[in-house]
């Protein structure tokens, strides 16, 4: 299972604190904010409305990085963002693509500078920080390195980075393999919400026998 670290906001102004009681479904580790000593740390807040407050023990999540910078993180957060938009996708999730990438650059010096050298062509190309420009020049500057080695790179790992965690999961509705659970059929088949209801043809009862 993918794994994003979550810290608790401290209920005193200047601290943290570890959250009491049972560890939510996701089972994520929590950790406090002076064990998070890697080279940059990427901190955000879930949403009020975001249907993965009910997994997570705080609205304050955390990812540290070995590697690369926390600048480096966020643009490339911003730039999975730019690459694959959804809005009701939280930064939480994005940052398991700066992770992975983090990963990637820790265990090879040469992807190390390839997202490095990336990052720097993406904050000159939109002059400035990448991760705060407007979204039509963030998308402006990707267009224009389409098919670069870093492109490739960091598109490539969105595919998993993005979709194959809990967390996506969650807020698309997906319940996980059926498979040995007998499948689908008998088991939520018919239960997205947002596609319109299929005529009685198009859904016959399933063969029991």
């Amino acid at each position: 299972m993918r794994v994003i670290e979550i810290r608790r906001a401290a209920a005193s102004a200047g601290g943290c604190d570890e959250p009491s009681g049972e560890v939510p479904r996701l089972n994520l580790p929590l950790v406090r904010r002076e064990f998070l000593k890697g080279t940059g740390v990427l901190v955000g807040r879930l949403a009020l409305t975001s249907p993965l407050l009910a997994l997570a023990p705080s609205r304050v999540w955390a990812v540290e990085l070995k590697t690369l910078t926390q600048s480096e993180g966020e643009a490339i957060l911003k730039m999975g963002r730019t690459l694959f938009p959804h809005k009701r996708l939280p930064d939480a999730v994005y940052a398991l693509l700066s992770k992975d990438m983090d990963a990637a650059a820790t265990a090879d010096a040469k992807t190390a500078q390839l997202l490095r050298d990336g990052v720097a062509g993406l904050n000159q190309a939109v002059g400035g920080s990448f991760a705060k420009a407007s979204d039509a020049r963030r998308l402006a500057a990707v267009k224009a390195i389409e098919g670069s080695p870093f492109f490739a790179a960091v598109r490539g790992k969105c595919i998993t980075s993005l979709y194959d965690n809990d967390m996506a999961y969650k807020v698309f509705g997906y319940p996980g393999s059926a498979w040995e659970k007998g499948g689908y059929i008998t088991r939520g088949f018919q239960d997205l919400k947002w596609l319109p209801e299929p005529g009685a043809a198009a859904s016959p009862k399933p063969y029991m026998g």
